[in-house]
This record gives structure tokens, C-alpha cells and sequence, in this order.
């Protein structure tokens, strides 16, 4: 089964819509399943490079109000259990997911991380930061430091809509610990892959719990020219 480009992201399937591993591998889409098992479309992006690899893709604030609905659902659900006063949101598209998140807790608002620096920001409150979707692209993610008095001392918990290779999320945790901050749960969308919390382990010093709402494997071409999950 396959969809044009701007049904991906827009509906909430039934479980077992879409076949799992099917014979010869993926071919348009990797159906994502949330926990009750309905099933998400996603798009199959060849990775740069060989085209030997491939992701199944998340673009929330393309997504249908149903889906966006769905997956904060589940990271709301979830971070009740960590009881976190203040939800901070991660540039760019971790901005939607948090204040979604946020929103379900009851909170009035978030703390948001930028990358567009302001006259006011300060650098010792910034880290450089890099993502997958946007390769080659060098930028910092700050924090405003108007913000801190909404942080000190609260129990923090970090949204991103996609945590892929760990790049981006280990360098907001970087920049949290410059601030004092040490957050109770680490939160996405999505997680791609397996990379992200070994990274974080390693380039941030994180051993907390890593929550999401789907998972998606790394994706390798296989015989056929379909896609297998490479772990």
C-alpha cells in the first residue's frame, strides 16, 4: 500500500492496517504503532550518503491534529508519573509537542529553547547543536535567561519531537546543566533508531528514562529494493 506525499502523518489506523515486516521489505511508508496499537504512516526517507539507509520520518507540525493529539496523549500519560512542574520544548518542531504535552499536565505554559539568538541571550546559556534533518547546517540552541526563575529548583522534564541520532537532545542537556538544571525524563515523539541514548549517555552524562510515543528502527535497502529494519 502506498499514499501520496500529503496523506503521511493525517490519519490513526486501526492496528494491523499495514503489515509488519512485509516480504522484500518496506517500500513508501513504515507503519509506526502507538501503544494501543494504531498505526501512524510514515514516510521512508533515503539517508545521504550510499542509499543504503533509510528512516521512517516524523514532521509533527504536518501531522493532523488527530495524530499530534495522539502521541502527546501518550507523552502526557507518561509524564505523570514523573510529575514535572515545568516542560521545557526543544527548537524546532519539539516546540508543538511540548506545548501539547504541557497543555494535558494542566501547565500554563512552557520554557522554550531557541535558535534564533536575541540581543538579551546570553552565550555561556547556549550549545552548538546539530540535526539529522538538517545536515551541514551549524546553529546554537539557547536559553533565555529570563527563563531560569521558572526552572530553579522545579522538576523538569525535556520534549523533542524526534530523538535520532541524540545530537540535538544531548546538547540541550548540556546547556540545562550550565543552567543548574537536571531534568527528571527525557521525552519524544519518536524515537529513530537505536543511536540516541547511548549518546546521551556518553556526550551528557544522561542515565534517566528516555520516554516516547512510536519507534522506528534504522532502515537497510534489502535484495529486493524494499527496506528492513536494521536492528
Amino acid at each position: 500500500m502506498s499514499l501520496p506525499p500529503h496523506e503521511f502523518w493525517q490519519h490513526l489506523y486501526p492496528p494491523g492496517t499495514f503489515e509488519n515486516a512485509p516480504a522484500g521489505g518496506y517500500r513508501d511508508l513504515f507503519p509506526a504503532a502507538l501503544p494501543d496499537g494504531r498505526q501512524i504512516a510514515l514516510p521512508i526517507r533515503v539517508l545521504p550518503g550510499d542509499g543504503s539507509r533509510a528512516v521512517a520520518s516524523l514532521i509533527v507540525n504536518q501531522a493532523s491534529f488527530a495524530v499530534e493529539d495522539a502521541l502527546a496523549g501518550v507523552l502526557a500519560g507518561h509524564a505523570r508519573g514523573f510529575a514535572p512542574e515545568v516542560i521545557v520544548g526543544v527548537p524546532t518542531l519539539g516546540l508543538t509537542t511540548a506545548a501539547s504535552v504541557a497543555r494535558r499536565l494542566g501547565h500554563p505554559r512552557i520554557v522554550p529553547l531557541g535558535t534564533s539568538k536575541k540581543f538579551w541571550y546570553e552565550e555561556a546559556l547556549s550549545e552548538p547543536i546539530a540535526s539529522i534533518t538538517s545536515p551541514g547546517q551549524e546553529k546554537r540552541v539557547y536559553l533565555d535567561p529570563r527563563m531560569l526563575p521558572l526552572l530553579e529548583g522545579r522538576r523538569v522534564a525535556v520534549v523533542d519531537d524526534v530523538i535520532s541520532t541524540g545530537t540535538s537532545m544531548a546538547a540541550v542537556l548540556r546547556l540545562l546543566a550550565r543552567a543548574g538544571v537536571r531534568p527528571v525524563a527525557v521525552m519524544a515523539a519518536m524515537l529513530q533508531g537505536e543511536k540516541g541514548p547511548p549518546r546521551l549517555a556518553a556526550e551528557a552524562g544522561w542515565q534517566g528514562p528516555i520516554v516516547t510515543a512510536i519507534r522506528t528502527p534504522l532502515l537497510v535497502r534489502s535484495a529486493s529494493g524494499g527496506w528492513l529494519p536494521a536492528e
